[in-house]
């Protein structure tokens, strides 16, 4: 019972930011009439205005906004790029806000390259080791050596999932020390629609952490199938 009442808690830890996120994005989603230009026009109106040399602004899959260091690419999803929402908006001049820090060379948009990697290894070595379990527990065939591998597997998910935490100030940096004051001070947006951007600009930095939430209870499920 105590481990169906820690599953329980895991999983209310990990829906409780992932809907908040999906919340806001769908509430100020609705498209202002006023509004000069989409978010993909904004975005490449801030690459030009910043003479952020060599940046491209391009339309990508729903729900996979993002700056891509590699292709030097600000992506939005299509409601995003198309849109004259203040999600729109504020989604944009927060990936544009990753590409500012990219350009700049700012020692804190090394940590999305220096751990995001680390982060996603760790997770999957620690997933792979668990799919091969039922082979190594007939290899091994001793409990102390199973008992160890399975800790090894839990140690290398709970691991990746710290590393996605680590990247927060990034995201962080990117909406409330970019995005906020390119919004306010270029008066893109109505001082009455600033409590809004907030939000949607908080959301748009905890998607990592979401992120993270989400694999330890990936760990806390897998716990729980091995206790049966």
């Amino acid at each position: 019972m105590p481990f169906l009442i820690i599953g329980a808690v895991l999983a209310i830890l990990v829906y409780i930011p992932s809907v908040w996120v999906r919340h806001v994005m769908s509430k100020y989603s609705k498209e202002l009439e006023d509004a000069p230009g989409t978010g993909g026009e904004l975005a490449q109106h801030l690459v030009k205005r910043f003479q952020l040399d060599g940046i491209k602004v391009e339309e990508t899959d729903p729900f996979r906004d993002h700056f891509d260091p590699r292709d030097q690419t600000v992506r939005l999803s299509p409601s995003n790029f198309n849109g004259k929402s203040l999600t729109a908006i504020a989604v944009a001049a927060h990936e544009v806000g990753h590409a500012i820090q990219f350009h700049r060379k700012e020692k804190i948009f090394e940590l999305r390259s220096r751990y995001l990697p680390t982060a996603h290894a760790l997770n999957q070595a620690g997933v792979a080791i668990m799919w091969s379990f039922p082979i190594i527990g007939l290899v091994l065939r001793s409990p102390f050596a199973v008992g160890i591998v399975i800790g090894l597997s839990l140690l290398l998910q709970l691991a990746g999932a710290l590393a996605y935490l680590i990247i927060l100030p990034e995201e962080w940096d990117a909406s409330f020390n970019k995005a906020l004051p390119i919004l306010m001070e270029g008066e893109y947006v109505e001082e009455q629609q600033v409590p809004k951007i907030r939000k949607i600009l908080k959301a748009a930095a905890l998607t990592y952490f979401a992120a993270a939430l989400a694999n330890v209870l990936h760990i806390g499920r897998w716990f729980l199938v091995l206790r049966r």
